[in-house]
């Protein structure tokens, strides 16, 4: 599974949140009993190297946000699917950022209507360009994600933090009846120190020893 080719293959990026704690306090939510599922189009990938994350005109506001992502090997379906099974769908891991227009979330969420126009533009969900992805047995609760912006600390957190484990993620996800595709990703959840970014800033984000990728903002 070449980087590229997962970006020119992927039908659909399935992204959770609230998945860490104190994310969901920093920004006012309660911590959920079960996974916040929402979806960001393939159109909205943005390879490592291929340009900038370009802010969409007229945002007042977007923030980072650094995740795990998990990148399908097999068709995953099945309403009965266990924890088990779901993780043998699994091709492996990178490192992703759910970039959001958070002062339009906000308004959005105020009104009780879909997330879709704070979360799908384009860019908005930079990926590593690591090939091959990390293997599953590399990744463990200890592993930390991180992100700076103009080398300044953002955002830290371990794997252990998260709600809801990515083998619970992905099982919730296809007993919901939603089928995931060979290429399709799901994005895991950010941890807290979510923040803006402007144009000119530079964002690097790392998975502790094993991938960094660096994106500029345009």
């Amino acid at each position: 599974y070449l980087q590229a080719s997962i970006v020119r293959s992927c039908r659909k990026i399935i992204a959770v949140g609230r998945n860490y704690a104190e994310h969901a306090a920093e920004l006012g939510n309660r911590v959920p009993t079960e996974p916040v599922i929402f979806m960001k189009p393939a159109s909205s990938l943005l390879l490592e190297g291929s340009g900038p994350i370009r802010l969409p005109p007229n945002a007042d506001e977007i923030h980072h946000e650094v995740e795990l992502a998990v990148v399908i090997g097999k068709r995953l379906s099945g309403t009965a699917v266990t924890d088990e099974e779901a993780m043998a769908a699994v091709a492996g891991y990178t490192l992703a950022l759910d970039m959001t227009d958070r002062k339009m979330q906000d308004r959005l969420k105020s009104g009780g209507l879909p997330w879709t126009l704070a979360k799908c533009f384009d860019t908005s969900c930079p990926i590593s360009a690591l090939d091959p992805p990390i293997k599953p047995d590399a990744i463990g609760p200890d592993t930390r994600l991180w992100l700076r912006v103009n080398d300044q600390d953002r955002q830290s957190g371990q794997l252990k933090q998260m709600l809801f484990p990515v083998p619970r993620l992905l099982a919730f996800v296809a007993r919901s009846a939603i089928s995931m595709e060979p290429g399709d990703i799901l994005l895991t959840g950010t941890p807290a120190g979510v923040g803006p970014v402007r144009s000119g800033d530079v964002i690097r984000a790392g998975i502790d020893g094993l991938l960094e990728m660096t994106f500029s903002v345009a």
